[in-house]
């Protein structure tokens, strides 16, 4: 009797088989939901931490609007005193956590409430007024600054060893120069004796906001200088930090197999190294948004430029609860925003992200 002879079975390679890198490869990618929802349960405990800090913070101040606003108008009845802390939520018969469950509640709302120091204007009103100015001067320069320090970072760690590391230092120098000793020197050159720019505000004297070209040109006139101090003021450090990364990237191996295959040198540097030396600047830019909005305080005083940052100087020396709570309010949620987009952008850059699950 003759033995059935088994048949050969077909050899596969072990990678089409299955194996966790080819799952990975092969499979549908799931989506991160433990991850997606920790995140979110983290911004949401950061945004309420941060109200709940909001409202209690100005109130461990001596004083507050209403005795800033008695001490320089005397003729106000003790009456219209009591209704004004009644209006501003600073009523004394009502205790502190009471106040603060009003403020909760206006919050859901959408009220801010009124500042005082604009004449009982809404403080939502009072900052949309001032927000377009500093996110147009302060935005507008920080992106630029953060594009041109990223990109000559990464050629300059790229090319390391060559002339362009002098540029290091020189931008790390401008960058610990005292940024209104920096915007004094500025007003000094370029305002007082070469007369190229004017020496501050946001716009010519006599001059209203109108969508004109006249107008959109004194903007962007009186907008150049403090805008390239702050270019000035911040590319050290982007620069720096961009590079130094570069460096650290250049020496891992798939950037070392990517020159030895033979890619051309720009791929290699935009596509491998400055695409994973980018990560940790990304952060870095998202902290800095509420810079943005914010504002810098020493800016908008040395060249007398309205702003957010103003706004909120006035509100502390005035003891403006409700504009101080307010400002306050729209730079958490600037940074809180930032951090989720700086979120998107990681694991858009890095796919490692996408399948990181908490």
């Amino acid at each position: 009797m003759t033995a059935v002879q088994p048949q050969p079975q077909p050899v596969q390679d072990a990678l089409e088989v299955g194996t966790t890198a080819t799952t990975v490869v092969r499979g549908r990618s799931r989506i991160p939901w433990r991850f997606l929802a920790g995140r979110a349960a983290f911004y949401l405990f950061t945004l309420w931490a941060a109200i709940t800090i909001n409202f209690f913070l100005p109130r461990m101040m001596k004083g507050d609007a209403v005795d800033q606003y008695l001490s320089r108008n005397r003729n106000v009845s003790p009456e219209a005193a009591d209704a004004l802390r009644t209006l501003l939520g600073l009523d004394t018969d009502r205790s502190l956590l009471q106040q603060y469950l009003d403020y909760v509640g206006l919050l859901l709302r959408g009220d801010l409430g009124v500042s005082l120091l604009h004449g009982l204007r809404p403080v939502t009103e009072v900052i949309g007024q001032a927000l377009p100015w500093t996110v147009g001067l302060v935005g507008f320069a920080t992106v630029i600054s953060f594009t041109i320090g990223t990109i000559g970072g990464a050629v300059v760690g790229w090319r390391r060893g060559s002339r362009l590391d002098g540029l290091i230092p020189v931008t790390t120098f401008l960058g610990t120069i005292p940024y209104f000793w920096l915007g004094l020197l500025a007003i000094a050159v370029f305002s007082v004796n070469l007369g190229w720019f004017p020496i501050g505000k946001a716009y010519g004297v006599g001059m209203r906001p109108e969508w004109s070209a006249e107008f959109v040109g004194q903007v962007v006139h009186h907008g150049t200088l403090p805008a390239a101090t702050i270019v000035i003021a911040s590319l050290g450090g982007w620069m720096l930090g961009m590079r130094n990364m570069m460096l650290t990237v250049l020496d891992e191996d798939y950037v070392m197999v990517a020159q030895a295959k033979g890619m051309p040198n720009r791929r290699v540097l935009w596509r491998y190294a400055a695409r994973n030396a980018v990560l940790p600047q990304i952060q870095s830019f998202a902290l800095s948004i509420g810079f943005i909005v914010g504002g810098t305080i020493v800016m908008e005083m040395v060249f007398s430029y309205p702003g957010v940052g103003k706004l909120l100087l006035d509100a502390t020396n005035a003891k403006d609860y409700a504009l101080m709570q307010g400002v306050f309010l729209v730079i958490t949620l600037s940074v809180l925003v930032a951090n989720v987009l700086a979120d998107v952008a990681y694991a858009f850059l890095d796919p490692r992200t996408r399948q990181t699950e908490a």
